[in-house]
């Protein structure tokens, strides 16, 4: 696990800048990489690593790591950052080729692929990464990402100085490569406001600085006096065979089978491992697995004694789910205090906003378990994506429909997904945001249409119209997974690596992913006997600009309006053997904070931030800053949005 960055310039030019300036902004992401780094140089390109050491510690495991040919000279150049789970599997199939190794490292498996199969070799990897591989005798660079985006990719072309391409683990460092430049892309800063997402698509925050998406790979052909690029998906969701026939026993079965081969996969490591563990049903099925395969594993939890309420207490269940299991458990306390030193410095550091408050928690139980000598933690995240596990998400998208069918909702389905769960919504925005900034922003025109364009996407993926009737939830759960989970998984990498963590998510496996897609939506949610859940699942939920009604009885034949529904199904049925019906049964959590007593500790960042004023009016500023706790919805996005600001003004 490491921060990576590079440069590329065109045939016969030099990257820029020089090699101290070249380090100065590798070091910039020490946190990525404390136990070693590495710089290379050769003609057009110049490669940079911070490496944190979790295979094959050793030095022979350094980066950048270079192929050599035939007569001893550079033929590839390779920056990695993840891990491969398949690496065995992966050296096995080389060696039968005659391809030796002189590393444990799954880096030099990964250069080893490169050099034998070329782009081919992204069909045969299985892991989280993000890498960047220089050709040097085609002169071209080669950025990929993992699958799911579990791993962070940034780049940009320069548009000052001579033509280059930078691409590093972290936009702050690519903004702030002196031909880049750290300016606010308008257009992300007023979607931040709407979404709390750092990233959509290929738009970051910083203008010019783009994200490699999940599973893409990008070219960058530096060969001739200027830089050709061609991009491609590596890896796609495989079609779904509907003709298949699936009941609960033989789904709970695939799923068990695809989450333990993932978890032992996971598990794989030179140095200690744990396991987050909120006592929920995601972070309990993986403790369970790890447990039997790692005798003396040690199990974390984050969350906050002041402020919050029984069903706010992770604490107390995640200490008897790990008492059940039989793990070694550590707690990581967030006070009130130290959540608002926290948070600013958080933005600070990293250069972007916050996406949830629970990161501060994930970052303060990430410290304490490298304090305590763990490098790598497993982490649930995927589950709630992959096997329907969002309860508000579902009852809103079938009351949506519902309305639409009748012509009472004229929206467009990606206009809905962004309304109904939008921060600072369409309706109130132009109170909030000055005129000139909504103009750059193009008054979230190009929000509206990445929506819309991203949930056609998941219907083609599912295999059915934008326009289904109630079969049509599968394209809003399909909508869930492309545009929630990289965002999970973007804030766990964001936190766990600012503690020097590696966080692995064995839910977000591309083999796990193919299972969870092939099972009809049947065999996720499940209708409920009236008596277990009465009044939970009829009149109104609420969340951030959402009210929402319960669903017509009957939809789906999975849902009763009167009794609600079970989520995760298979998952819950895989598992019922094995947890305590506590965690089979509770409802989702994730580290929570009281974030909403405690935001108003930090309105004060309105009033006296410069950058505030030039995005918010002043009558916007005046009244969160004297409400955030009743007006917590505008106030997080916004605080968050002026500390960033601020932080690269």
């Amino acid at each position: 696990m490491c921060g990576i960055l590079g440069i590329v310039a065109p045939r016969g030019a030099r990257p820029t800048p020089d090699d101290r300036a070249i380090m100065a902004l590798r070091d910039r992401m020490i946190h990525r990489g404390p136990d070693g780094a590495g710089l290379w140089r050769h003609e057009n390109c110049a490669l940079a690593h911070r490496r944190l050491a979790v295979m094959d510690p050793s030095p022979a495991g350094a980066q950048p790591m270079i192929a050599p040919d035939d007569a001893g000279s550079p033929r590839l150049a390779l920056v990695y950052n993840g891990e491969l789970y398949n690496d065995a599997e992966l050296r096995a199939g080389l060696r039968e080729r005659g391809v030796t190794f002189s590393t444990g490292c799954d880096t030099e498996t990964l250069l080893r692929a490169w050099l034998t199969h070329a782009t081919d070799a992204l069909t045969l990897l299985r892991g989280m990464y993000a890498f960047g591989v220089w050709d040097v005798r085609s002169r071209v660079l080669t950025l990929a990402r993992d699958p799911l985006g579990i791993k962070p990719l940034y780049y940009a072309r320069t548009t000052s100085g001579p033509e280059q391409v930078v691409f590093a683990s972290d936009p702050r460092v690519v903004a702030a490569h002196p031909g880049v430049g750290a300016r606010p892309n308008w257009r992300m800063a007023s979607a931040y406001l709407t979404t709390i997402r750092t990233v959509l698509g290929d738009q970051t925050m910083y203008e010019g600085v783009h994200a490699v998406r999940a599973g893409e790979a990008i070219e960058f052909d530096c060969a001739g006096p200027g830089i050709r690029v061609r991009r491609w998906r590596h890896w796609v969701s495989p079609e779904v065979d509907r003709g298949e026939t699936w009941d609960d026993g033989r789904a709970a079965d695939a799923v068990r089978d695809s989450l333990e081969g993932a978890t032992r996969a996971h598990l794989r490591s030179d140095v200690p491992t744990c396991a987050l563990l909120s006592g929920g049903l995601d972070s309990t099925v993986l403790a369970s697995i790890a447990r039997r395969e790692a005798p003396e594993l040690r199990t974390y939890c984050a969350g906050a004694r002041e402020g919050a309420g029984p069903e706010d207490d992770d604490l107390d269940v995640a200490r008897r789910a790990a008492a059940f299991l039989g793990t070694r458990h550590e707690e990581a306390l967030v006070t009130r205090a130290s959540f608002g030193e926290r948070w600013a410095w958080m933005v600070g550091r990293v250069g972007v906003p916050l996406s949830t408050p629970n990161e501060v928690a994930i970052h303060d139980v990430a410290s304490r378990l490298r304090a305590d000598g763990c490098v790598v933690t497993l982490s649930g995240e995927g589950a709630d994506e992959l096997f329907a596990g969002y309860d508000v998400a579902i009852r809103s998208a079938l009351a949506y429909r519902a309305a639409a069918s009748r012509g009472e909702d004229a929206r467009g389905p990606g206009a809905f997904e962004l309304e109904s769960n939008a921060w600072v919504g369409p309706s109130v925005k132009a109170g909030v945001v000055r005129e000139e900034v909504l103009r750059g922003a193009e008054w979230d025109a190009w929000l509206a249409r990445w929506y819309e364009d991203e949930f056609a996407a998941g219907a083609r993926e599912v295999g059915e119209g934008v326009d289904a009737s109630w079969s049509g939830l599968e394209t809003h759960l399909r909508f869930v997974r492309r545009v929630n989970l990289t965002g999970l998984l973007q804030r766990l990498d964001t936190a766990t690596m600012l503690a020097s963590v590696e966080g692995r998510t064995p839910f977000a496996d591309a083999r796990v992913a193919e299972c969870a897609e092939a099972l009809p939506l049947g065999t996720k949610i499940r209708a409920l006997d009236p008596a277990r859940r009465r009044g939970s699942a009829s009149g109104a939920a609420s969340g951030p600009g959402v009210a929402v009604a319960a669903p017509p009885a009957g939809a789906l034949g999975v849902v009763d309006a009167e009794g609600g529904w079970e989520t995760k199904s298979c998952l819950r049925r895989a598992f019922a053997g094995v947890l305590p019906r506590e965690v089979l049964s509770r409802p989702k959590r994730s580290f929570p904070l009281p974030f909403r007593e405690w935001v108003e500790d930090s309105a004060g960042v309105l009033r006296e931030s410069a950058f505030a004023r030039e995005v918010f009016r002043d009558e916007a500023v005046a009244l969160v800053g004297a409400r955030p706790r009743e007006l917590w919805n505008l106030a997080w996005p916004m605080i968050n949005l002026a500390m960033w600001g601020d932080s690269i003004a």
